[in-house]
């Protein structure tokens, strides 16, 4: 499994912005379908967005047109742009990913039975 690591949570205020990084010391992300997902206090985990290996995303209906999930050139880490944050996106975030096809094509959220490698969290927490 990829090890997968995730940074750039931190507190913010309602209206804020973060990007959380997520990497994998030592691996290429190219060959992976990947996703972030979240999981606030006492709530079950839940997808946010997800990218094929070709550029198709999917996002969750409540935080479309706030975040953006991208890649960079190198294929070495994976991003989330949260802009316009809310204090009902307080969670700790999730990257996550699993080997796919390069035919595959992401056009709804994540589910989280269908990843395989997951990293520690980070924490994102937005006050009012």
């Amino acid at each position: 499994q990829l090890p997968l690591v995730e940074s750039g949570g931190g507190s913010v205020q309602t209206g804020g912005t973060l990007r959380l990084s997520c990497t994998a010391s030592g691996y290429s992300l190219n060959d992976y379908c990947l996703a972030w997902f979240r999981q606030g206090s006492g709530k079950e985990r839940e997808g946010v967005v997800q990218a094929d290996r070709t550029g198709g995303t999917g996002y969750a209906d409540y935080i479309r047109g706030r975040f953006v999930i991208s890649r960079d050139s190198a294929k070495t880490t994976l991003y989330l742009q949260m802009n316009a944050l809310k204090p009902e996106d307080t969670a700790t975030y999730y990257c996550a990913a699993r080997p796919c096809n390069i035919i595959t094509r992401m056009r709804r959220p994540p589910e989280v039975r269908k990843y395989n490698a997951w990293g520690q969290g980070t924490q994102v927490t937005v006050s009012s």
